[in-house]
């Protein structure tokens, strides 16, 4: 199983192909590398979600704006829909990193008391890969507007080959600066939630005997 860690602050795309020491620190979302996959030929696979499952740990007198009182987080399932594109590279067996794209959530339960905006909203979720210019890695955003709700941060992609899935998980959600502003509540910018966890299977579209080079 190969793993990489986020701590928010996504890298420039070009880092994911480039052979870091092997001493580069998982902070900066580094994958340790081998000398059997430093600049050699290799298997290179583009893989992209078949299915899976999202689960939100929410604390929603944190959300309402009570800070006084700790209640026990509301946990929200979803379904990651059929038609979602969200991809990943695959280097002789381990994981490279993720590519933009986005993954559609499907609410697999009632919804509790949420905010307004957050509960008119639940069905057109996505987890959305942003681009290296962003500030972070992964956001919780509307499909339709392109309202950013939660900032991910924390978050570590596993990937087994074997069973070809992908887990994120130790994911904490933190609120945006728009939904921070559509509260009334400005200064709740960045406070944390809750968490994410995300477990998907994974299928190649890219040939597994292509041959590739890593740079």
């Amino acid at each position: 199983m190969s793993k990489l860690t986020l701590t928010g602050l996504a890298l420039p795309l070009f880092l994911l192909f480039a052979s870091p020491p092997a001493s580069t620190p998982k902070a900066f979302g580094a994958i340790n590398q081998t000398p059997e996959n430093q600049g050699q030929a290799g298997t290179l696979q583009k893989m992209i979600v078949e299915s899976g499952s999202v689960t939100m740990d929410l604390d929603v007198n944190r959300l309402n704006g009570v800070r006084s009182v700790s209640g026990r987080p509301t946990t929200l399932q979803f379904a990651v829909a059929a038609n979602s594109f969200f991809s990943i590279l695959v280097f002789n067996d381990l994981l490279r990193g993720p590519e933009q794209g986005s993954m559609a959530l499907v609410p697999q339960h009632s919804v509790p008391a949420l905010p307004v905006l957050l509960s008119t909203s639940i069905k057109q979720f996505v987890i959305k890969k942003l681009g290296s210019n962003e500030g972070f890695d992964l956001a919780v955003q509307d499909a339709k507007t392109g309202f950013t709700f939660f900032n991910i941060e924390g978050h570590q992609y596993d990937y087994d080959v074997k069973a070809r899935s992908l887990i994120v998980e130790a994911g904490r959600l933190l609120i945006s600066n728009e939904f921070a502003n559509a509260l009334g509540r400005p200064a709740d910018a960045g406070a944390i939630v809750g968490k994410i966890s995300v477990g998907a299977a994974m299928q190649a579209i890219r040939p597994c005997n292509s041959r590739q080079t890593a740079m």
